[in-house]
């Protein structure tokens, strides 16, 4: 009855991805939960659901059904993470299967490939998976493990109501009162030692003992734990029954002063997957998510007081600044120098370091003269960044000076042991902000590199819609009609069903959930599903799909006025803007009746030709506006390339007079120009936000973002050779154009 109640679950789940939705509206979304849930209220039932899954794996391979072998593995995988015992012999299969999908194309090779050699670390230490996770997303202290993981969940507050973000405040707090990390450490010995010894365990015991330890002796037999794991798990040559011999001594010793007794084992029970370490954000600063990402990276235990902490923040980028030096030759983190250079403030003779140099440069050294110290200046608290670059994995940031004639030791690798999740919440306009504030890191660490080799940063997407948008738009264009606000959610949809089913859903569920009235069901949903869906998105969606960053020049009609540079990822339209003065609305209605209505425009543009081969093109028209969509409406275009919807303005002439048709004019471009030859001035807004609008435009120019490392290694060729222009040395291998990567579950499914 249980085998079959979970195969008709599993069942239900398959055709949801065929387009069979279930009757229950308000089922959408939440089958693949709802089974989870019903494992984890009897967790002996997951070898069934296990067996089940790898049947219907093996069926839908068979049966050449692609479409379901993504999401069965997940819901497998993720399953067989949180299951009390797997069989030796249940893992083979899964193993086996996922060997097969190494012949098949992208991204069943990449999942398949990822999986097999996780299936291969647990096959020979049973719980490694189980236990990994737990250490990372507590950052529980461990030497073997020392990897450390944070979900960073960022809203825009002007986006969403302010009952959505006091509900998810709530929910992401809640999720964090009963994980302490005594439990979570007790969690990792019950689920390792069940995994291993399997129903000859006594949980009840176990956990009874755990209990009335002190927490020094928790931690104690957690650090035991994760060594014989890890140890086994690293080993080429590790045996399963090895391990499990090993892990059952540890068991031993910690039942030893229980009272000998005949009670019953009581099964596999189970312990629970704790929640992620999850923070909530209102994104109200330009520059928060840097902020956010160092301090997750500098240890809290070196952290300064509160109060002076954005100073501090400041202070550094003010540093920032002055190192961004054109002529400098090597990118490195500046060392903070200790020295204030006045001879009264050297060292005494029984603190003086050891010379490094011989006797005659000591002797012909400069002499200090007397001076006045100098009062330290804000930009030394740099420092609190090096400060927190002393943990393990890290380097010393100042390197002792060294005698002649002896090289020097080679300095250890950096290693990224910190993993920052971010996922946003809201619609295309967050995600806007999002490459604003990707491209503006990305030059923050070519100017001095702090992030990029310590830590793992990974970007998430969860669609929220609140009513009608207020954004500009082309409201003339007949191609434009009602704003569609989620185009990347729905491109990201259409190319991977396991996320349309499982995030695309939450889309008008989270603002429901919100603003339902408080009641024990209430919490009941809110704090296990939104939370939960969170969890799973960001543990098992790990394939990216890369969006191209777009820069745009903008140039003002008053010739004082700078150009103004960004960047867009989803969506640039202009329109006409309304003339201001009296004499200017005259000259205006006009032109209009002689011409019609809109302005006179130049667009000069390089077609995307299936050769790749740069075609130039240049037409002028007269136009009321023009929308550039950098989202594809199908999964099989080019995501690569903007589509460019101009609406142009035709004079007809006929019997019976001067009359003006609007047609649609599309073409597809990764450059393009466009100017106001009437220097008419027209409005410019950035994915879809008003509060991107810039007024008073008189030409635009949009091309394909570069990276900012690429522009600094190009820049530095030049110097040298300044009639080079092909892509040379360490230039060749860089990535040359900015991409903003968001995972999901499967990718683009060919």
């Amino acid at each position: 009855e249980v085998e079959s109640d979970i195969l008709r679950r599993v069942r239900t789940l398959l055709r949801e991805l065929d387009g069979h939705h279930p009757a229950c509206q308000c089922d959408r979304g939440m089958l693949r939960w709802t089974l989870h849930k019903k494992i984890d209220q009897n967790p002996s039932n997951s070898s069934v659901l296990v067996r089940i899954l790898v049947k219907e794996l093996e069926r839908a391979e068979r049966g050449d059904f692609r479409h379901y072998i993504i999401p069965l593995l997940h819901t497998l995988m993720y399953t067989l993470i949180k299951a009390p015992c797997i069989s030796d012999e249940l893992c083979s299969r899964v193993y086996d299967f996922c060997k097969k999908l190494l012949t098949l194309p992208k991204p069943f090779c990449t999942i398949g490939l990822d999986y097999a050699v996780r299936l291969k670390m647990e096959r020979t230490a049973p719980g490694m998976l189980y236990q990994r996770m737990v250490i990372s997303e507590q950052s529980l202290k461990s030497d073997p493990y020392p990897y450390q993981e944070k979900i960073f969940i960022f809203a825009d507050p002007e986006l969403l109501s302010e009952a959505i973000c006091n509900a998810l405040v709530t929910d992401t707090e809640a999720a964090q009162v009963s994980q302490s990390p005594r439990a979570c450490m007790c969690y990792v010995i019950i689920h390792t030692m069940q995994a291993a010894l399997g129903e000859g365990c006594d949980v009840s015991g176990l956990k009874a003992r755990l209990q009335d330890m002190p927490t020094s002796n928790v931690e104690h037999w957690f650090r035991q734990v994760v060594a014989a794991v890890e140890c086994a798990g690293n080993e080429a040559s590790a045996d399963r029954g090895q391990h499990a011999a090993r892990l059952e001594k540890i068991y031993h010793t910690i039942l030893s002063s229980l009272p000998a007794g005949d009670a019953p084992l009581g099964g596999l029970q189970g312990a629970p997957l704790p929640n992620p370490n999850i923070s909530f954000h209102l994104w109200t600063e330009d520059d928060q998510l840097w902020k956010e990402l160092v301090l997750f990276i500098r240890p809290l235990s070196q952290s300064c007081e509160p109060d002076c902490l954005s100073q501090d923040l400041d202070n550094f980028e003010i540093q920032d600044i002055i190192s961004d030096c054109e002529c400098c030759e090597q990118t490195r983190f500046s060392v903070l120098s200790t020295d204030s250079g006045i001879e009264r403030d050297l060292p005494t003779a029984a603190e003086e370091p050891l010379a490094p140099f011989s006797t005659e440069t000591d002797q012909s050294r400069l002499q200090r003269k007397g001076g006045i110290k100098k009062k330290p200046s804000p930009l030394e608290s740099v420092a609190f960044l090096q400060a927190g670059c002393n943990g393990p994995g890290v380097k010393p940031p100042a390197k002792p000076q060294r005698r002649r004639g002896i090289p020097p030791e080679p300095a250890a690798p950096l290693q990224r042991l910190h993993t920052a999740r971010i996922v946003l919440l809201g619609d295309d306009r967050i995600l806007g902000r999002l490459a604003q504030a990707y491209h503006s890191l990305r030059k923050r660490e070519t100017r001095r590199v702090f992030l990029t080799p310590r830590l793992n940063l990974q970007f998430y997407y969860i669609p929220v819609m609140m009513g009608q948008p207020n954004t500009l738009a082309v409201t003339d264009h007949p191609a434009t009609g009602q704003e569609n606000l989620c185009e990347v959610a729905g491109y990201l949809g259409r190319a991977d069903p396991w996320y349309e089913s499982n995030i695309n859903t939450l889309c008008h569920m989270i603002p429901k959930l919100a603003t339902m009235p408080s009641s024990p069901s209430k919490h009941l949903v809110t704090d296990l599903f939104i939370t939960d869906v969170i969890a799973y998105y960001v543990r098992m969606g790990f394939q990216p799909v890369c969006f191209q960053v777009y820069a745009v020049k903008i140039f003002f009609n008053d010739p004082a006025q700078e150009p103004a540079e960004d960047v867009f990822l989803t969506e640039l339209c202009t329109q006409v803007q309304e003339s201001i003065s009296h004499r200017e609305l005259s000259m205006t209605k006009k032109k209009m009746t002689l011409d019609g209505p809109g302005i006179d425009l130049t667009v000069t543009y390089r077609k995307v030709v299936v050769s790749d081969r740069a075609k130039e093109l240049a037409m002028s028209l007269r136009s009321t506006g023009l929308v550039m969509k950098a989202i594809p409406a199908d999964e099989a275009e080019d995501l690569m390339c903007l589509n460019v919807n101009i609406t142009e303005i035709v004079r007809i002439n006929n019997l019976s007079g001067r009359s003006f048709s609007a047609v649609a004019n599309r073409l597809k471009t990764r450059n393009i120009k466009i100017r106001s030859t009437e220097q008419r001035p027209f409005t410019v807004c950035l994915d879809k936000d008003s509060r991107r609008a810039y007024r008073n435009v008189i030409s635009v120019e949009v091309s394909p973002c570069l990276e900012p490392s690429y522009c600094l290694q190009k820049t530095r060729i030049m110097k040298f050779n300044l009639h080079e222009t092909e892509d040379v040395g360490l230039v060749k291998y860089m990535p040359k154009s900015l991409l903003l990567p968001i995972n999901t579950f499967a990718g683009i499914i060919q």
